[in-house]
């Protein structure tokens, strides 16, 4: 499993850029978004009976835990390791408290990852290959926006199930995490009289 240490040893700048449109802190900001959305699903995961939808659940975790093996698979590559992963989606998830600490876990190598990748390492083309046997390759920024984008996709499935359900289910837009996790900007609508 990817670790902070290992991020930190696989790149050399150690500072993050002011500059808001850097790659950099496009990257810090996508995978904030991410570590607090995944918060909030296995959060709303808690809520379903592991009886009552006990198939509807255990998809779900499926679907997260799809998210963290690809998670672990391309912190591999991005580190230029092999993994042991022979498949990207184990018929098996783990139980929900073991994803509620192994995602979180996962999310924090990629937030340290982005914040000390540089820029020449993100345009870095990096072969590898995929658990079928294909090879790839890909930059490392494009590694980076696959995981991010990947666990998008599979989250919107995971909310789909809860719909289905009638369960509550999180409001995990990038815009509700931004008001959330800065209630400033709020404010700050308030000062600017908006056109």
């Amino acid at each position: 499993m990817p670790t902070a240490a290992t991020a930190s040893r696989a790149t050399t700048t150690t500072s993050v850029t002011a500059d808001p449109t850097s790659a950099t802190a496009i990257l810090q900001g996508l995978f904030r978004y991410q570590a607090w959305a995944n918060r909030e699903f296995l959060r709303a995961l808690q809520g379903l009976d592991p009886v009552l939808h006990a198939e509807p659940r255990h998809t779900a975790l499926r679907l997260l835990n799809h998210n963290l093996v690809v998670g672990h698979i391309f912190a591999a590559h991005l580190q230029g390791q092999a993994h042991t992963y022979t498949s990207d989606s184990p018929m098996e998830p783990p139980t929900l408290r073991q994803l509620q600490q192994t995602l979180p876990a996962c999310d924090r190598w990629y937030l340290d990852y982005s914040a000390h990748v540089t820029p020449e390492q993100l345009a870095e083309p990096l072969p590898f290959v995929f658990t079928d046997g294909d090879h790839g390759c890909m930059t490392r920024l494009e590694m980076l926006l696959h995981v991010a984008t990947h666990a998008a996709y599979h989250r919107g499935e995971v909310g789909r199930i809860l719909k289905q359900l009638d369960a509550p289910m999180p409001w995990d837009t990038l815009a509700v995490h931004l008001h959330a996790s800065e209630p400033q900007r709020r404010a700050q609508a308030i000062l600017q009289p908006v056109p």
